[in-house]
């Protein structure tokens, strides 16, 4: 299984290239839906990386593949200028999976 990234930003994607992984950058909500769409029918990603700026642009429709699909993992991921607070991220997604505040 490998990783993928849904970037915002170039330098993210470079920097992931080099880790060896591959990606995609887009800027719109619908250019979000579609990468994502693509990377969960291709059944050899078993992670998909996305930047903190593209959660916050389609929360709704990540949320939902995160909680209907079992693969592959989402994970939010800070930019290069380490924008997002992703352990906040984390805490909302689990306080909305589960129904209770933590």
């Amino acid at each position: 299984m490998k990783f993928y990234l849904i970037s915002d930003n170039h330098d993210t994607q470079v920097g992931m290239r080099m880790a060896g992984i591959e990606g995609v950058v887009v800027h719109e909500a619908k250019e979000v839906e579609e990468a994502l769409k693509t990377a969960c029918a291709d059944r050899s990603i078993g992670v998909v990386l996305i930047t903190a700026k593209l959660m916050n642009l389609s929360r709704q429709t990540i949320y939902e593949q995160k909680l209907n699909g079992s693969l592959p993992l989402i994970v939010e991921v800070a930019d290069r200028h380490g924008a997002g607070k992703v352990s906040e991220s984390i805490t909302r997604y689990v306080s909305e999976a589960v129904g209770i505040k933590i």
